[in-house]
């Protein structure tokens, strides 16, 4: 189960009362949570308005030494209304990943790169990101991409067919 459940805390995309909840932990530098970018697009267009999303981050710093500073990019750019526009941008850009382009998409949205330098060597948002990690943890993360539908983890792969089906099946049981 998902623990904590989703809360005002997390960046939403779509309407908290939607009857589909799709949370992803995730890793900005991963190539798999890379390849689940595109579909979760394609599931968010499948479900439209019944289907909200939300991410946590979940970086894997031993394996992908630019996660965590992407993380806290994607936290920082949130807490100037533009999470879900940065989120789009590090995952588009997730090949170049390093703080240089990253300071770089932050000037793309209006975002000041010297604040953003400041916040990660000060560590601003490194709380936040591992508040999401030990959600992550609490609640059986191992890996990345993980999923939860509806606060039960999404056990299987990840393709868009497989994930709609367990969407699918998981509103079925919860409308019974």
């Amino acid at each position: 189960m998902l623990t904590p459940p989703v809360s005002s805390k997390d960046h939403l995309q779509g309407d908290e009362k939607s009857p589909i909840v799709l949370v992803e932990y995730g890793d900005y530098q991963c190539p798999h949570c890379g390849h689940a970018y595109p579909i979760v697009k394609q599931i968010q267009k499948h479900y439209g308005k019944r289907l909200a999303f939300v991410f946590r981050n979940f970086p894997l710093n031993e394996a992908h030494p630019y996660a965590q500073a992407a993380a806290e990019t994607a936290e920082f750019a949130g807490t100037k209304g533009k999470f879900w526009e940065m989120h789009d941008a590090i995952f588009e850009n997730q090949m170049s990943l390093a703080v240089p382009m990253l300071v770089e998409l932050a000037g793309s949205f209006d975002l000041s790169g010297e604040e953003l330098v400041a916040a990660l060597e000060k560590h601003e948002f490194t709380a936040h990101v591992k508040s999401d990690f030990i959600s992550g943890v609490r609640s059986g993360v191992n890996g990345t991409p993980t999923f939860f539908i509806n606060g039960h983890r999404h056990e299987g792969p990840f393709e868009f067919e497989d994930l709609v089906g367990s969407i699918d099946m998981r509103i079925s049981r919860d409308e019974k």
